[in-house]
């Protein structure tokens, strides 16, 4: 009669679940904003007119609301619950950061930040949007031009006449 070994099956330890500080860190930072929030609420001052909510419900309500995601978030991240990952996404998370674009951004936006008042919204918001987008890949200079010098024109004139809220003109104060 052959020998039948005993196979004494093995046990392996439960695994540890996989907690995901960022979830948690997420929570703690909506619970904080959320405190914020409210206590700004608490300090706001009741207005002499005859409105029937108070200044103050709108901060209590978002507060709350924050609160309350922050909790949710809490219980779901202790759950076990971890966000999917989008099917659309096209993005490559093994390979780095892009420095050299991320710094070539910086510096078409400092650009528009240090020039704004002496050129004025209309020529810097130009320079934003064709320099964005030829760091971004596009080769296609008259027309990242024209759509530059569209979409400036039309937000300078949007912010003055539909907002009313006036960017600078810079050099072309009395033109425009």
């Amino acid at each position: 009669m052959p020998e039948q070994s005993q196979q004494i099956p093995q046990t392996t330890p439960p695994a540890r679940p996989v907690v995901d500080s960022a979830q948690y860190g997420m929570a703690v930072f909506l619970a904080v904003a959320g405190a914020y929030v409210v206590d700004n609420g608490t300090q706001m001052r009741s207005s002499a007119s005859k409105d029937f909510l108070p200044p103050s419900t709108f901060a209590y309500v978002v507060g709350a609301a924050l609160l309350a995601l922050s909790v949710l978030l809490a219980v779901a991240t202790a759950r076990g619950d971890t966000p999917d990952a989008e099917d659309g996404e096209d993005v490559d998370l093994a390979g780095g950061s892009d420095v050299r674009t991320l710094v070539l951004l910086a510096a078409v936006l400092s650009v528009n930040v240090f020039l704004i008042e002496l050129l004025g919204w209309p020529v810097t918001g130009a320079i934003l949007f064709t320099g964005a987008a030829w760091v971004l890949g596009s080769r296609h200079w008259v027309r990242d031009v024209a759509i530059g010098v569209a979409l400036s024109f039309g937000t300078f004139y949007a912010f003055y006449l539909g907002l009313g809220v006036p960017l600078p003109a810079g050099i072309l104060n009395g033109v425009l």
